[in-house]
């Protein structure tokens, strides 16, 4: 079982890089590093009018990095 989950968290993590980071340096980062850079802001979860919200530090030098890459990532 564990080894499926890793499995669906490499993919995951290589599809954040191709679609999401695509045009950027961070598109060729290492899985370290994306972890200690990108997966390491700090955030919350908050659920509002029947919706759940990441509310990602304002204040973190790499959010500005991964908001466009989550926007990417969204359907429609």
């Amino acid at each position: 079982m564990w080894v499926a989950i890793a499995a669906l968290a490499l993919d995951l993590t290589a599809w954040l890089q191709t679609i999401g980071l695509h045009g950027r340096r961070a598109r060729r980062w290492e899985p370290k590093t994306l972890r200690l850079q990108l997966f390491s802001i700090p955030a919350r979860i908050a659920r509002h009018a029947r919706r759940i919200h990441l509310r990602l530090s304002r204040h973190h030098h790499r959010t500005g990095l991964l908001l466009p890459a989550l926007d990417r990532l969204q359907p429609g």
